[in-house]
């Protein structure tokens, strides 16, 4: 049901060697939107993804994915929960020695037991929903950093997930090309209907694409809300952050 909190953390908290990383964050997801977590680099916002798709277990808190605790789980339990999740990671995460095909194949071979003929069919499909046409048979290498982000897009959707998570969509892309992989982000969940969790610090692809904005500030979420919501925020943090100014509450950058 659109609108009804498919993810909800509650009071998530996670530190390393001492130190906190998630210090009681809550935040809900909505199904079937776009929700983008921004914050500074190195803010704990990978870290909290890994959360989400049971990578890390909290030190303390809840991440409830359709109602189920997966903190509780068990290696085999968590494994039939991440069925339901498709990754877009940074880098695209391609296999390197398989061609594109392949790479969009993968999870179909992995998970199913769908026929060849069919599995070739459905990965046709999947690249031309990212806009790409005759590449199955080329290598990562021989593809620019915008295709290999749409070939891992379309690697995310070939199972058809209730829920996507994006680590940095947009990162090493050129101006130009970020925008048109921000494009054919909305799109796509415009099309699957999917839930879309993206962690980013690029403020304008932000804006372009969420429907709900939450923000990572010293191991909480300071604030959610739409996109206008976030623009007319008294937050002084939200501010600096959204307007790029480096003098504020945040304080001044490590350069």
């Amino acid at each position: 049901m659109l609108g009804h909190s498919v993810i909800e953390l509650v009071d998530v908290c996670k530190s390393f060697k001492g130190q906190k990383v998630l210090d009681g964050v809550n935040l809900s997801v909505d199904s079937g939107r776009i929700t983008v977590i921004i914050g500074r680099s190195g803010g704990g916002k990978s870290v909290l993804l890994k959360h989400i798709i049971g990578l890390l277990k909290p030190d303390k808190g809840q991440i409830l994915i359709d109602g189920t605790d997966i903190a509780k789980l068990n290696d085999r339990q968590l494994n039939d929960v991440r069925k339901v999740f498709g990754m877009l990671f940074q880098n695209a995460a391609l296999f390197d020695s398989m061609s594109v095909g392949e790479n969009v194949a993968f999870p179909l071979k992995e998970h199913t037991s769908i026929k060849p003929n069919l599995i070739s069919e459905i990965v046709e499909q999947k690249l031309r929903q990212v806009g790409l046409t005759n590449v199955s048979h080329k290598m990562p290498s021989e593809l620019s950093g915008g295709m290999r982000k749409r070939v891992g897009l379309a690697r995310a959707i070939v199972l058809d997930p209730k829920i996507i998570l994006f680590d940095e969509p947009t990162t090493g892309l050129d101006p130009i090309m970020a925008d048109a992989i921000d494009a054919l982000i909305s799109e796509t969940q415009g099309q699957t209907g999917a839930t879309y969790v993206i962690i980013s610090h690029d403020i304008k692809a932000t804006f372009k694409v969420a429907h709900k904005i939450a923000m990572l500030y010293n191991g909480k979420i300071i604030e959610t809300g739409t996109p206008d919501q976030l623009r007319s925020s008294d937050n002084s943090v939200v501010q600096q952050f959204i307007k790029g100014i480096s003098q504020g509450p945040i304080g001044d950058p490590e350069v």
